[in-house]
């Protein structure tokens, strides 16, 4: 299994979109950041006989930027209103 650490995901998804990989704001470690994310499909296969659709994690990446390219509006208004709501309490708290 390779794995890969939150930058290197970040670079790839980047890369996947045509962007620099370089084209994102670093920010401080907070307490309870995330460093990684891993599963145990163990149940998921002996139980319920569950199989990854993707055993590349690129191509599968791949799919998933796709996806959610096409799928706009099924995120794009949630990302906006999220966005908009954060703006506006950002700025509440430099007041």
């Amino acid at each position: 299994m390779v794995k890969k650490n939150n930058k290197e995901v970040l670079e790839l998804i980047l890369e996947k979109m045509g962007q620099p990989k370089d084209a994102y704001d670093r920010v401080t470690d907070r307490a309870g950041h995330d460093l990684r994310y891993a599963i145990d499909s163990t149940k998921l296969r002996e139980e319920l006989g569950w199989e990854p659709q993707f055993t590349n994690f690129e191509a599968g990446l791949e799919d998933t930027i796709k996806w959610y390219t096409d799928h706009q509006d099924w995120w794009k208004a949630e990302k906006e209103a999220v966005e908009a709501n954060y703006a506006k309490n950002t700025k509440k708290v430099l007041k």
